[in-house]
């Protein structure tokens, strides 16, 4: 961007990400998904690449951890006690770089409601409209009043 480069992102740019990321999801296969439900992988087949978390970032993924497993531990086979840990640690990286954003409580949203209405221009309802006055000299048409239809030959 004009030659420069900056390892800030923009709201904007921010927003973008996140909405393609949003849509890659939902695009994904479901069959992936599903692949994946049915068949946990085992702690020892995992991968053994993990971010490096800072202290305060392992604190807060043991945190999470132990307040999951304390509402829902007796629901989760070990497994996917293991499994909810892997994802703890995977979430924190993104959370760190998202709270490192600076932002001042004066910034307003990236994203905010913006209706397309076209404010100056007055739409009438149709059921509200009034006939037009007729001239001085016409007679009013009564809708009731047909056109003479013509004569039939025989």
């Amino acid at each position: 961007m004009n030659g420069k480069k900056s390892s800030k992102i923009s709201r904007r740019e921010f927003a973008r990400r996140a909405a393609v990321a949003s849509a890659a999801a939902t695009l994904a296969p479901g069959n992936l998904l599903s692949a994946q439900a049915a068949k946990p992988v085992p702690p020892t087949q995992q991968s053994p690449v993990l971010p490096k978390l800072s202290p305060e970032g392992q604190a807060e993924v043991e945190a999470r951890v132990q307040t999951i497993l304390g509402q829902y531990g007796s629901r989760f086979t070990d497994a996917q006690k293991a499994d909810l840990r892997r994802l703890c640690i995977l979430a924190q990286p993104p959370l760190d770089r998202l709270r490192a954003y600076p932002i001042e409580n004066g910034d307003s949203p990236a994203l905010y409601l913006k209706p397309l209405v076209d404010r100056e221009t007055k739409h009438v309802m149709p059921w509200t409209e009034r006939p037009a006055a007729p001239s001085s000299g016409a007679k009013p048409a009564s809708p009731a009043a047909k056109p003479a239809a013509p004569a039939k030959k025989n």
